[in-house]
C-alpha cells in the first residue's frame, strides 16, 4: 500500500531495497523529496504505533518474561439474585498503591453489561511465588459501609477480576459428587453461616503459564482464585508481608464498626495447555445457580411484547376487514340502484 501510494503520488521515487522505501535522488528531483519524506514519516508513525486495547480472545497472544509483573484488573460484582451489578470499588476496598483509579476504555457491550475496567493493588510477577503479601492493613468500615458488604455477601455477589485479558474462575466440588470439579467465573464476595456474614479477605491466585522453551517466555493460560476468611487477629503483619497464624473467619457484622487486613498470596503451576485453548474452562462451565430473576423478568417482556403485537394485529385486521365490507355494501347499492333504474 506504501509503496503503491508513492509510486501514485512521485513516480520514480519509490522503490523497495531491503525492506525500506527509499527516494532515488537520480530519479527525483530536490523539490519532491519534501513530500517524499513527509509519506515516510507517516507511513513510519502508522507503523511504529502503539496501542493499549483490549484484544478479542484467541487473536493476539501476550509473552512475558520471567518475573515481569502482570497488572490485575477489576470489572465488576455480580449476584444471580439480582440483575444490578456493582462498581469494584462501590466497596471501602483497598485502593491503588499511588491512590490513582485508571478506568480501561470500554466498548459497548461490556458498558451494556455495567463493566467497570479498573487497576487493583494486586502486584504479581510471572513465574514469581508469594507466599503471604499485605494488600492493605487496618481497613476500617464504618456502620454502613459495614452493612453494604453484609448485603451483598448475604445476595451471594461474585467480584470479577482480569489478568492478561483472562478472567478468574474459582474451582469446587459437587455435592453429590466430590470427585467431580466443576469451576464458577469470580470469586465469592464472602459466605454466610448461621446468620452471621463472613468476608473473604484473603486470596490466593493459582496461575498457570505455558513456557516456550525456544523463546524463554511464558504465557498465561490459567487463573485461578482460592478465597479465605481470616480474622485480624489470626494475622501477623511484618511490613509488607504476612503470616497466618490461625482459621479465625472475618466476620462483618450488619450493625457496627468492622477493622480488618486484606491479604493475597501467589502460586504459580506450569501447565501443558496452549495459550489458544486458555478459554476451554470457561466454555465448560456449568451454572451451578438458577437465575429465577432474570428468568421471571425475560418471561415477562416476552408476554410484554407478545400482547402488545397482537393488539396491533388485531386493530389492523379490524380495520381492513370494515374497508372491505363497506367497499362491498357501496358495490351492492351500486347493483341495486342499476337494477331498479327503469
Amino acid at each position: 500500500l506504501l509503496d503503491s501510494l508513492l509510486q501514485e503520488s512521485l513516480p520514480g521515487c519509490a522503490r523497495w531495497e531491503s525492506g525500506l522505501t527509499t527516494c532515488d535522488r537520480h530519479l527525483c528531483p530536490p523539490a519532491a523529496m519534501a513530500p517524499c519524506s513527509s509519506l515516510l514519516l507517516l507511513a513510519s508513525c502508522l507503523l511504529l504505533k502503539e496501542a493499549h486495547t483490549f484484544y478479542v480472545p484467541g487473536v493476539a497472544p501476550t509473552d512475558f518474561k520471567d518475573r515481569q509483573l502482570i497488572e490485575v484488573k477489576a470489572v465488576k460484582m455480580t449476584s444471580a439474585h439480582t440483575q444490578l451489578p456493582f462498581e469494584y470499588y462501590s466497596l471501602a476496598l483497598c485502593e491503588p498503591t499511588d491512590g490513582v483509579r485508571l478506568y480501561s476504555s470500554e466498548n459497548l457491550g461490556q458498558i451494556i453489561r455495567g463493566e467497570r475496567i479498573v487497576n487493583t493493588p494486586y502486584k504479581v510477577g510471572m513465574n514469581e511465588n508469594v507466599e503471604c503479601a499485605v494488600l492493605c492493613k487496618d481497613k476500617l468500615w464504618d456502620e454502613k459501609e459495614s452493612a453494604e458488604v453484609a448485603y451483598r455477601v448475604e445476595h451471594e455477589y461474585f467480584v470479577h477480576l482480569i489478568m492478561d485479558n483472562l478472567p478468574c474462575a474459582t474451582r469446587f466440588a459437587m455435592p453429590d459428587n466430590p470427585v467431580e470439579v466443576q469451576y464458577e467465573p469470580g470469586y465469592r464476595l464472602g459466605y454466610e453461616s448461621d446468620k452471621k456474614f463472613y468476608f473473604n479477605n484473603h486470596l490466593k491466585f493459582v496461575m498457570k503459564y505455558h513456557l516456550d522453551k525456544e523463546l524463554g517466555t511464558f504465557r498465561v493460560v490459567g487463573f485461578l482464585i482460592e478465597t479465605m476468611s481470616i480474622d485480624k487477629s489470626h494475622m501477623e503483619i511484618t511490613g509488607d508481608t504476612c503470616k497466618i497464624k490461625g482459621q479465625g473467619p472475618q466476620e462483618v457484622p450488619s450493625k457496627g464498626q468492622t477493622n480488618l487486613h486484606f491479604t493475597y498470596s501467589v502460586q504459580w503451576e506450569q501447565s501443558e495447555v496452549k495459550w489458544a485453548s486458555r478459554w476451554d474452562v470457561y466454555l465448560d462451565m456449568q451454572d451451578t445457580q438458577i437465575h429465577w430473576f432474570s428468568i421471571v423478568n425475560s418471561v415477562v417482556v416476552v408476554f410484554f411484547l407478545s400482547g402488545i403485537i397482537t393488539m396491533i394485529i388485531i386493530r389492523t385486521l379490524r380495520r381492513d376487514i370494515a374497508k372491505y365490507n363497506m367497499a362491498d355494501d357501496d358495490r351492492s347499492e351500486e347493483h341495486t340502484s342499476e337494477l331498479q333504474s327503469p
